[in-house]
C-alpha cells in the first residue's frame, strides 16, 4: 500500500517541483497578486505572509503568544516560529528550514499552504506568477495506516532516541524508502523485521523496538508519512560512534550526516 501512496506522492511533488519561479516572479493567492511585502520568491521557493493569505481567504488569524492560528473553511492551522512543521487539522506538515518570521510577519511556503488547505499550485511561465488557488478545496485530516505508524514510530524511537527531530525524520525516511524499493519488503513492519541477509536494525535484536515510542518519534513518523524527506533516497544509515559500518561505507554512496548518523544511498 505504501508503494502506491509513494507513487501518488511522487506525482504531486513532481508537479510542485515544476513551480520554480524565475527571478522577478510574483506570487498570487486566489488570483490576487501579492505585493512584494506580502509574497515573494526566494531561492526557487514561493512564500506568502500568513496575514496576507488570511485576508484573501477571509480566515481568522490570531496569535496566542507562542503560535499563530489560522482558522476558516474547515481548516485549523497553527505555526510556531522556529519549528520544522506546522499543524493543519492536527496533521504535521514539514517546513524546510523551519517556520520563519520576517519583519514581524510569519511566512510560509506556498506548497505548505497548498498541502494544508488542499489547494492547487500552478506556475504561469508567461506571466511569471506562482499561484495558489484554494476555492472549493477540502482540507484533509490525518489518516495514517495504524500499523505503519505503530512500527515506524517504534523503530524511529529506538534508533534515534535523543536525536534532533530532523534526525528522527531521517530514520523514518530510510524505512519508507526501503518500503518503496523493490530491494526490500513492501510494508513498514516487514522492513523493520527484515532478516533476509541478517537482522537489519539493532533494536529488533535487542528488543528495544517494542518500547513505547517517544512523542517526538511519533511526530517524526507522521511527518515522514506526510512526505517530509530530508535524506533523499537513502536506504542505509549507521552511527560511526557505535559501528564501523564497513559494508555500507564500502558499497554505498554517502549522502549526508544528521546528528550521530551517517546516511547512504
Amino acid at each position: 500500500m505504501y508503494r502506491r501512496w509513494r507513487a501518488a506522492l511522487g506525482a504531486v511533488l513532481t508537479a510542485a517541483a515544476l513551480i520554480v519561479p524565475a527571478a522577478g516572479a510574483s506570487v498570487a493567492v486566489e488570483g490576487q497578486t501579492m505585493t512584494q511585502e506580502q509574497g515573494w520568491v526566494e531561492k526557487g521557493v514561493s512564500y506568502v505572509t500568513l496575514r496576507a493569505a488570511a485576508q484573501v481567504w477571509g480566515y481568522e488569524l490570531s496569535w496566542d503568544g507562542q503560535r499563530a492560528w489560522l482558522r476558516g473553511d474547515g481548516l485549523e492551522l497553527s505555526a510556531r516560529p522556529g519549528e520544522l512543521y506546522v499543524l493543519a487539522n492536527d496533521r504535521p506538515l514539514y517546513v524546510e528550514g523551519g517556520v520563519q518570521v520576517r519583519e514581524g510577519r510569519l511566512i510560509l511556503p506556498l506548497r505548505v499552504l497548498a498541502a494544508a488547505t488542499g489547494g492547487k499550485l500552478s506556475w504561469d511561465g508567461q506571466q511569471g506568477i506562482a499561484s495558489l488557488m484554494v476555492g472549493g478545496a477540502i482540507p484533509a485530516h490525518g489518516n495514517y495506516d495504524q500499523e505503519d505508524l505503530y512500527w515506524l514510530a517504534r523503530i524511529i524511537s529506538a534508533e534515534s532516541r535523543g536525536e534532533p527531530l530532523l534526525g528522527q525524520i531521517a530514520v523514518g525516511n530510510v524505512v519508507l524508502n526501503r518500503v518503496a524499493s523493490s530491494q526490500f519488503p513492501n510494508t513498514v513492519k516487514d522492513v523493520v523485521f527484515d532478516d533476509k541477509y541478517a537482522i537489519q536494525f539493532e533494536p529488533v535484536a535487542n528488543g528495544t523496538v517494542y518500547d513505547e515510542p517517544t512523542d517526538s518519534a511519533v511526530l517524526a513518523a507522521k511527518l515522514a508519512l506526510e512526505g517530509a524527506c530530508v535524506v533523499g533516497e537513502s536506504l542505509y544509515f549507521f552511527a560511526p560512534a557505535l559501528s564501523a559500518g564497513s559494508w555500507i561505507v564500502n558499497n554505498r554512496t554517502y549522502y549526508t550526516t544528521i546528528g550521530c548518523h551517517q546516511f547512504y544511498l
